[in-house]
């Protein structure tokens, strides 16, 4: 657990995902409710490495950190489990643009081959998820440039600028978005579904 101290402890930067990341406390504060009852001790701190600002609150100076923002990426458990590891993988490797690129395109790749569709490459599976309505047009346009992107990497192609963070969290959203639309929102329905309804209400 983190101490709301000069040095925040975090797994991970929120922004560049960099491991064990030096978060040095620039800025400290110290606010109530309106009322006067909810007393927290913030603690504004900067990663080192990418200039980030995350905010930490704790009830007292030195205590247990209650709140973090932002918020460090997850991945979802409703994924399957391929997917799954290539998108940690990929929130993990934001520092590294290239790699955390040809990660959530495989994460992409995963996810539709978990639908059924192993046959051909990653552009014709993509082509028949949108031919089945699995995704939409547009869904299928955008994965195509993750493809594109992806390939550039893959072959070193000397034409291809490397890609930059920017880049490569355009990337990493959009193999969360499918991610979502194929497997965690249709998980929450059934799941939803399946709490029995109450008759009286």
């Amino acid at each position: 657990m983190a101490k709301l101290n000069n040095q925040l402890e975090l797994n991970r930067c929120p922004y560049c995902q960099v491991d064990r990341p030096n978060l040095a406390r620039i800025h400290a504060a110290e606010t109530r409710s309106n009322d006067g009852t909810l007393l927290r001790f913030w603690g504004v701190y900067q990663c080192i490495r990418c200039g980030g600002l995350v905010c930490a609150a704790a009830p007292t100076n030195s205590a247990d950190v209650t709140e973090v923002y932002p918020v460090a990426a997850t991945v979802d458990d409703d994924l399957p489990a391929r997917a799954k590891a290539y998108l940690e993988q990929a929130v993990a490797s934001m520092h590294a643009p290239a790699g955390a690129v040809m990660l959530a395109a495989s994460a992409v790749d995963a996810m539709l081959k978990s639908k059924g569709l192993t046959n051909g490459t990653l552009y014709s599976r993509i082509d028949e998820a949108a031919k089945t309505h699995l995704i939409t047009p547009e869904m299928a346009a955008w994965a195509h440039e993750i493809r594109l992107d992806a390939n550039d990497q893959r072959h070193a192609d000397v034409n291809a600028d490397l890609p930059t963070p920017e880049d490569a969290r355009r990337v990493l959203d959009f193999a969360v978005a499918l991610g979502q639309f194929l497997f965690v929102l249709p998980a929450r329905v059934a799941r939803g579904r399946a709490v029995p309804s109450d008759p009286t209400a």
